[in-house]
């Protein structure tokens, strides 16, 4: 059967600050854009799609489609310009965003740390500093107690494996360091940060719900035959995601990890957040993509079921509700998105887990990190030039789904029959 209803799951966006705000100059990925050959296309943060002043049209375009949540996060280079002084006008903007979005019956949740923070704390060496945790811990407080009366929902951190990787192995994301002794040294300091963040907020406020938006992906080996394809696949998925996964959630600090004494086992999580796009096939340290299977627009593989696989996964061990932060596709021309929602959405209520709800990547085109403004995995097509905003095809689709509580059979024959992915066939 194509169509499928809902049964409770509840959908909303996912966006970030220095993703779609525009603007700002004081954040490390600027910086690290004015580096010569950094971003793919040499396109520059500060030049994205102006959310910062065309918010309120943004909201009502985001009200239009009749999602129940809202995923966002604040630019502490905006609240905290300089270390230790408060931009109240900058409070003052998100808190009218924050309103507007509770007016229209949309509910946020708000992400603390997403990849990007103030120039001053990256030049300091971030959480490199041996007082890094304890400065973001002073900004926690700060935002939880400015804003705490319209945000209960709250994401510490985003995908700290990503943000690990990629700026201290791979060296594609500020500050562009090689170095597993960093690698390890940043993924304790993160684990930290979220523990002492989740204490810390439910001081602040007993009843908010905390977690993580952990990125997670099925590992497999190139070769099934080979004795040393699954060894290395085993090793990459216990390095990018399950040691830092479980520390973060328990406080049991794994091998190469080390547990700060301050730290004790608990349970420092009240939701399981899952932001997943793909399957990786493990050749060397790196991904790679299976041959002969669908993928996005920039070679990622399209794999529904991994998203059941990494669920059902994190279920098994930490045994919380499931909020799927993001899920989403490069998909350039939007020839095949709706049946990425479609499928991805069926198997999730197929599933048969406590999967709540469910955030798609993203509202309207970005700005793609070190990859800048060609990928677009926008409901809604962004203009880069004038900033304009078209609802795309599958931003309709979306919406029908939310309005008729599911896919109808007539919604999968408008939407969806027909469309194709690309194949990586090599």
């Amino acid at each position: 059967m194509s169509g499928f209803e809902l049964n409770g799951l509840q959908l909303g966006v996912s966006t970030a600050s220095v993703q779609i705000e525009g603007g700002d100059r004081n954040n490390n990925w600027y910086d690290w854009a004015q580096q010569s050959g950094r971003i793919a296309d040499g396109s520059v943060p500060q030049n994205t799609g102006d959310h910062w002043n065309r918010w309120r049209e943004d909201t009502e375009l985001l009200a239009s489609t009749g999602v129940q949540h809202y995923r966002m996060s604040l630019e502490w280079s905006r609240i905290e310009p300089s270390q230790g002084v408060l931009d109240e006008s900058a409070v003052l903007r998100y808190r009218n965003e924050l309103s507007a979005l509770l007016a229209h019956g949309i509910r946020p949740l708000v992400t603390l740390h997403h990849f990007s923070h103030p120039s001053w704390f990256e030049n300091m060496g971030a959480f490199e500093h041996p007082d890094g945790v304890l400065i973001f811990l002073r900004y926690v407080r700060l935002v939880v107690t400015e804003l705490g009366d319209l945000v209960s929902d709250w994401i510490t951190i985003n995908e700290p494996n990503v943000y690990v990787t990629g700026g201290y192995f791979a060296g594609l994301f500020p500050p562009g360091k090689q170095s597993l002794a960093h690698v390890v040294k940043i993924f304790n300091r993160l684990a930290t940060a979220h523990i002492l963040a989740y204490e810390l907020i439910h001081e602040l406020q007993p009843h908010a719900v905390v977690g993580v938006a952990q990125h997670l992906r099925p590992f497999q080996p190139a070769l099934y035959w080979s004795p040393w394809h699954h060894g290395l696949s085993w090793f990459v998925e216990y390095m990018f995601q399950d040691a830092i996964t479980e520390a973060m959630c328990t406080g049991r600090f794994k091998l190469p990890m080390r547990r700060p004494r301050a730290i004790r086992p608990g349970r420092y999580y009240d939701v399981i957040g899952i932001n997943y796009y793909s399957r990786s096939t493990v050749v060397h340290l790196d991904n790679a993509t299976a041959a002969n299977v669908p993928v996005t627009d920039i070679g990622w593989e399209i794999y529904p079921q991994g998203l059941v696989d990494v669920a059902r996964w994190a279920h098994a061990r930490y045994d919380a509700p499931i909020w799927i932060t993001e899920n989403g596709v490069c998909d350039n021309t939007d020839r095949y998105r709706s049946r990425f929602i479609h499928e991805h959405l069926q198997a999730v209520v197929a599933s048969g887990l406590p999967i709540e709800r469910y955030y798609h990547w993203c509202f309207v085109d970005n700005w793609e990190w070190d990859s800048g403004e060609t990928p677009r995995f926008g409901l809604v097509h962004l203009d880069h030039e004038t900033h304009d905003r078209t609802m795309k095809q599958s931003g309709r689709f979306y919406a029908e789904i939310i309005a008729n509580g599911g896919v109808t059979e007539e919604l999968y024959r408008r939407y969806v029959a027909g469309q194709v992915y690309p194949r990586n066939d090599r």
